[in-house]
């Protein structure tokens, strides 16, 4: 045998003159994001320029089917997240700890994010100029006070909530199977390996939806082009800047100060690592669709994964700066502005109160209306203000999704770094496209809490 093709059959040197096969370069998901954004964009515009009913339809249904794929799993996506999460815990040192501390730093930069919105919204006034009057608006069909938010997390049967896609009462259901089972011990192992083996099969499936996210932005982006274009932004363009800045501020600008302070991590490697998914929850406008991702970069910034598939999920459902926070606060201005009723120092303290409280009421579905309803009730604001907004939800709703997504990753990072549980080398190393390259197999570690 030749030594040629003795080296050719041991693959340790390539026969002389031989060439490599060629291989399509991968093209990182960020890439894939704004080449539908970008072609989503023109098409919109090429729709509406043309009056092109056809390329319309097809636009609309594209982004729709991608949004029903991803609405497809929530219901027994967040249950069994929530349940499996709750009995992870108690594979983590100090859970108890950690779960308040979480909760904590919520309620925290939910009160920092409505103080943001507050300020923008009595330094703007949105509601001026607009051309829009009472007779505009038009009382939402579905309303949220504090009664029907309390009374409502707990389901009348276990069908129901899955049915008519509550989540909140979902994640109730789940948060006590959670407990009862940590209570039963080794009696409920056969309930938590098929739990642990349904919620594997959901994100796999999910998984493939994501990848699908570059045609379903172009669907999306292209739609509300072609519906909207400029004239209805424009009735409402103070208010939709408003949200984006107030978004914006938080997200580039309170996220990077705790990082730096609270974390003293540097923040452009969060956004290199969490990026993926905030660019997805800015196209689906879905926090609880998005989480599979969202939990998948916040384990590879470092976060330990059995603390990670808690507080992403628990996230998922009651953290909301976007949502829940900055747009209430400046949709409150706007109403109150529009219906002139004046608004005083204790209205204000009750939006920031709601912010905080009933945050769980978006519960990481698209759009926050349950949220805003609940409160103009608080406030005793006219509900046909919601009517106002409904048109430019869908604007103004991707970036308050980007927010809470960012929020969401945020936390944990946190956290973890208080707790001195973060793989430093992990968040160092966190890439910006995690869906092109394999898991690399990182054992997650859990260190015993800073006393």
């Amino acid at each position: 045998m030749s030594s040629e093709s003795s080296a050719s059959s041991t693959g340790s040197v390539p026969a002389t003159g031989s060439t490599p096969p060629f291989r399509l370069p991968k093209v990182p998901f960020w890439a894939q994001i704004l080449t539908g954004l970008v072609l989503g964009v023109l098409l919109g515009w090429a729709a509406r320029s043309g009056d092109v009913a056809w390329l319309v339809t097809t636009l609309d249904k594209i982004g729709s089917i991608f949004v029903q794929l991803l609405k497809l799993a929530v219901a027994p996506l967040v249950f069994f997240a929530i349940l499996v999460s709750i009995t992870n815990l108690r594979n983590v040192n100090n859970a108890a700890r950690l779960a308040t501390r979480t909760l904590l730093w919520f309620m925290a930069t939910s009160l920092i994010a409505v103080a943001i919105g507050l300020a923008i919204g009595l330094l703007t006034d949105p509601g001026s100029g607009t051309g829009l009057t009472p007779k505009d608006g038009l009382k939402p069909e579905h309303s949220g006070g504090w009664l029907d938010f309390l009374t409502g997390i707990v389901p009348e049967n276990v069908i129901t909530p899955f049915t008519d896609l509550n989540v909140l009462q979902i994640v109730f259901m789940a948060a006590v199977a959670g407990v009862a089972a940590l209570q039963l011990g080794e009696k409920a192992q056969p309930i938590l390996s098929l739990s642990n083996a349904v919620l594997e099969l959901l994100q796999k499936a999910l998984w493939w939806v994501i990848r699908l996210a570059p045609l379903g932005t172009l669907g999306l982006i292209g739609y509300a082009i072609a519906e909207y274009g400029w004239d209805l932004i424009g009735k409402y363009a103070t208010f939709t800047a408003d949200i984006y800045i107030g978004c914006a501020l938080v997200m580039f600008g309170v996220y990077p100060l705790l990082l730096s302070l609270v974390a003293k991590v540097n923040p452009l490697q969060f956004f290199r690592g969490a990026w993926p998914a905030i660019q997805l929850a800015f196209v689906s406008r879905s926090s609880v669709g998005t989480m599979p991702l969202t939990q998948k970069v916040t384990e590879r910034l470092g976060v330990p994964k059995e603390y990670a598939s808690f507080a992403v999920p628990f996230g998922a459902t009651t953290k909301m700066d976007g949502c829940a926070s900055i747009y209430p606060a400046i949709a409150a201005i706007f109403i109150a502005q529009i219906f002139d009723v004046q608004l005083d120092i204790t209205d204000y303290l009750l939006i920031a109160f709601v912010s905080v409280v009933g945050s769980a009421a978006t519960a990481g579905l698209t759009g926050a209306t349950v949220m805003l309803t609940l409160t103009l009730s608080t406030l005793g604001l006219p509900l046909e203000g919601v009517g106002l907004l409904m048109a430019i939800d869908p604007i103004v709703d991707m970036m308050r999704t980007a927010t809470n997504v960012a929020g969401q990753a945020l936390v944990p990072v946190l956290v973890s770094a208080r707790e001195k549980i973060l793989d430093h080398e992990a968040y160092a190393g966190a890439t910006s496209s995690p869906l092109d390259e394999p898991a690399d197999g990182r054992e997650s570690r859990v260190a015993a809490a800073a006393a």
